[in-house]
């Protein structure tokens, strides 16, 4: 027998992040006959709109995502605590590293019973560039760590999406937690039938897509090299690049770069597009030479659910995705001429790409499902406990 429902709140950072990876866990929740609040800080009011046609309430708050001025984030704790004080949730469930460590606190200060954090991927901080990391970064990450410190202990559930994060945060530095508490979800998954699965037109030019915001870390600078190296062999193979450029951040491609190589004819560059299931569905391969501390990339298991190998790099959250030499290939970071050997091994042989890509749609199918991974989330957070809900 069912009575009142559950309250529980999300806490994330931008309402386009929550409509983007959040929509089908809110969907799942409501289903099961939770209240759903959902936190954040950035938003625009058709977004908002589209949160509440979820069937979610949008709740706003301030926080500066990359700031670093105690005294704001403060405020930010004491805004959160006052608003979880009003709902009276069962649940606080956060996610990226401000809103899990501001709301765990918030939450806890609240007494509320449960308290849920995910972690997905290290991100900037534990990201190592070619030339090591800037002193502004290494402070991040010294802060960053303090702060996991004092809300891990009374997490509830740590949640990580690969294996490789817990042991280079929890382990490395020795962060004390409740028995128990650190779980891996693996990827949060799509819904598949955004994505179709399509075999790659063979009679069409092959051609290589990049899909990621334009920063260094992403690998942007190693593919636009590996493709001026094959297009020395190769020149009718065509490279595609979607994303956007970050002129706030020194380590992405500026837009004089971006200008100069478009002019080169080394790659094409539609700027602004919202069919990428489309795109990919037109491009043969999909490249992500990213060495950033991803969780799972999501473009990635997009291109896979669609049916296109991959090529990536075997750093963490990166290698989850791919079985080198089954569904793509698994390269050394910053390793352009690997890259660019790879690249030619799918013009070589052709009548891998859709080989390889069918690997690519089972292993998506099987573990990129978001049905199947809310259904672990539901478990590792104790949402399954029992069918009654009281508030």
């Amino acid at each position: 027998m069912k009575n009142r429902c559950k309250k529980i709140v999300l806490i994330g950072n931008t309402s386009a992040s929550l409509l983007g990876f959040r929509s089908e866990l809110i969907k799942k929740l409501i289903s099961e006959n939770y209240k759903v609040y959902t936190f954040v800080c950035e938003y625009t009011e058709s977004e908002l709109d589209k949160i509440k046609e979820l069937g979610a309430q949008p709740i706003i708050y301030k926080m500066n995502r990359g700031g670093l001025n105690p005294l704001a984030d403060l405020k930010t704790v004491f805004e959160l605590k006052t608003k979880i004080f009003e709902i009276k949730p069962d649940i606080v469930f956060s996610y990226f590293t401000k809103p899990v460590v501001y709301g765990s606190l918030a939450a806890k200060m609240n007494k509320v019973p449960k308290i849920v954090g995910m972690i997905e991927g290290l991100g900037s901080p534990f990201t190592i560039h070619k030339n090591g990391q800037s002193l502004k970064i290494k402070l991040i990450k010294a802060v960053q760590i303090v702060l996991y410190r004092i809300v891990f202990p009374f997490i509830d559930k740590i949640i990580f999406l690969n294996n490789d994060d817990p042991n280079d945060l929890i382990m490395a530095n020795k962060i004390n937690h409740k028995l128990n508490a650190v779980e891996v979800l693996g990827p949060i998954g799509l819904n598949l039938k955004e994505y179709e699965y399509k075999n790659w037109d063979d009679k069409q030019a092959i051609s290589f897509i990049f899909i990621a915001r334009l920063l260094a870390e992403k690998g942007i600078f190693e593919y636009i090299e590996a493709a001026k190296i094959v297009k020395v062999k190769y020149p009718q193979v065509i490279f595609k690049i979607i994303g956007g450029l970050d002129t706030e951040n020194p380590y992405g491609l500026t837009q004089q770069q971006l200008d100069q190589v478009i002019n080169s004819g080394i790659i094409e560059y539609p700027g602004f597009v919202t069919d990428v299931a489309k795109r990919i569905q037109n491009s043969a391969v999909f490249v992500l030479p990213s060495y950033y501390r991803e969780g799972i990339p999501r473009s990635t298991q997009e291109a896979m659910a669609i049916g296109r190998p991959v090529i990536t790099t075997d750093v963490p959250g990166c290698r989850e995705t791919v079985r080198d030499g089954i569904n793509g290939f698994l390269v050394p970071k910053w390793n352009v001429q690997v890259l660019a050997d790879k690249m030619c091994y799918f013009i070589e042989h052709p009548e891998m790409i859709n080989i390889m890509g069918l690997e690519s749609y089972k292993i998506a199918t099987e573990h990129f499902d978001a049905n199947k991974a809310n259904k672990k989330l539901f478990e590792i957070m104790g949402l399954n406990e029992s069918d009654e809900k009281i508030g």
